[in-house]
């Protein structure tokens, strides 16, 4: 089966996956009393809720632009974004059981952010104005941001727990 998206449609689940990512890192920040690792998920919230708010700047500009129309359903488009890259279920609410531990929950971060950055990269085909590229390009690289202080924490974890 072959899913037809527009453009319009493509910024919606880049909006649902941030705020998915937001959920996540909220979510993984409750789970455990170290004070250090709960500030970087909090810090990387509120990053995937700038990131929402810049793809819907996007989105409400290329409405504007032009006339799109709607292929699908909203819920179509949350299910899609859901299962992309951000959630293992379509609520991101329910992604953790709270037996994980910080290594396991970083990790999962990890390959999130990295599934990010491989779907913005093809997000940037969909974008007609150069100006948008460029902050899709930006967003690129705070995920690959993302993923370098996840990863020094990763083996900041990992070094403590072979002491």
């Amino acid at each position: 089966m072959t899913i037809g998206l527009n453009a319009l449609e493509i910024f919606e689940i880049a909006e649902q996956i941030e705020e998915n990512g937001a959920v996540f890192y909220r979510k993984a920040a409750g789970l455990f009393n170290n004070p250090q690792t709960n500030k970087i998920f909090l810090q990387l919230a509120d990053w995937e809720i700038k990131h929402k708010r810049q793809f819907s700047d996007m989105r409400k500009r290329l409405f504007e632009d032009k006339a799109f129309g709607f292929k699908g359903k909203e819920s179509d488009l949350t299910l899609l974004a859901g299962l992309s890259v951000f959630a293992i279920r379509p609520n991101p609410r329910d992604v953790f059981s709270g037996r994980e531990d910080e290594i396991t929950v970083i990790k999962s971060a990890i390959e999130k952010e990295k599934d990010s950055v491989v779907f913005y990269s093809g997000l940037k085909e969909y974008v007609p104005d150069m100006a948008d590229k460029e902050i899709i390009n930006n967003v690129i690289k705070e995920e690959i941001h993302h993923i370098g202080i996840l990863g020094r924490l990763y083996r900041r974890k990992r070094n403590v727990g072979k002491n």
